[in-house]
């Protein structure tokens, strides 16, 4: 085998590493959010809102909407730099491992920004409409185990 197509082959299996990186960070990242719906169509179908706790809500929700978004887009930007990582190194080398330990922290920081939205949004709602949305909140969280 050639020198030209050793490297050929080496260059399409880094480019299809490459996209199978961006492709599993797209999944994480754009998966859809079912408990997310689940939790607004309880909040503003079932629990009876004030307009108060109406407007409460909406202004947590374009809060976390603008984080979210900024945390969806450091995610692409990261799952780019493993892409390039992986195209580099052509292996599980020292920048692989430094791009998938950043995307871990940019993946757990829009958990920890989630949980932080979940619990702004259950602090309006009064002690019936929070046992309500805590259920929810369970059975979003375990529903993989079951």
């Amino acid at each position: 085998m050639t020198t030209a197509r050793r490297m050929a082959i080496i260059g399409f299996i880094a480019f299809v590493a490459a996209l199978a990186g961006v492709f599993v960070g797209r999944l994480l990242v754009d998966a859809p959010r079912q408990s997310e719906t689940e939790l607004h169509a309880l909040l503003h179908r079932e629990l009876t809102l004030s307009d108060a706790q109406e407007a409460r809500l909406r202004t947590i929700e374009a809060r976390f909407a603008g984080r979210r978004e900024a945390l969806e887009v450091e995610m692409r930007a990261s799952n780019i730099r493993l892409a390039r990582a992986i195209e580099a190194e052509h292996g599980y080398g020292p920048r692989v491992t430094e791009a998938i330990d950043e995307t871990h922290e940019v993946m757990g920081e829009l958990q920890k920004e989630t949980l932080r939205h979940l619990f702004a949004m259950r602090s309006v709602l009064d002690a019936r409409q929070a046992a309500m949305f805590d259920k929810v909140v369970v059975k979003a969280l375990t529903a993989d185990a079951r």
